[in-house]
């Protein structure tokens, strides 16, 4: 089995998991932050929540509806920036961002589990779903208030 087909089959067993079950999905009381996110193409429709203590993210959680990739990309997303700084936060969402538009070669730097999402800039329609949250959530922590859209 190639490295490519290897990663194939984590994107779309991670997707499956994670777009079934999904992670830190719900309310969150004590929210410092919220963002709403809308892709009027597909239909995902999600919020952000998020928790600040100081300038690291203490709790994230997302709620909303979306399609199997926004979902996993959301969930995924909620685990791998608990604890991190805005600015860390900041510069994950730029190298995610890289990697979904550009594909792997152009997010060199190691992105652990959000790696799998790679194969997503071979369907640029699929770009939004998996970037939806993460452009709720930069909007969250930038305090910025209505919703973001992908359009």
């Amino acid at each position: 089995m190639t490295a490519s087909s290897e990663l194939s089959d984590l994107y779309q067993e991670v997707v499956l998991d994670h777009g079934k079950r999904p992670r830190n999905f719900g309310p969150l009381e004590g929210a410092t932050h919220h963002a709403e996110g809308l892709n009027p193409l597909c239909g995902d429709h999600f919020t952000v929540h998020a928790r600040l203590d100081g300038d690291r993210l203490a709790e994230v959680r997302f709620e909303g509806s979306g399609c199997a990739i926004s979902k996993a990309s959301a969930s995924v997303m909620t685990g791998v920036v608990k604890g991190k700084s805005a600015a860390e936060v900041e510069a994950l969402f730029e190298r995610f961002h890289r990697l979904v538009t550009e594909g792997p070669v152009a997010a060199s730097e190691d992105l652990g589990k959000l790696a799998v999402f790679g194969g997503v800039h071979d369907y640029p329609t699929r770009v939004k779903c998996a970037s939806l949250a993460w452009h709720a959530l930069r909007q969250a922590l930038h305090g910025g208030a209505g919703a973001v859209s992908t359009e």
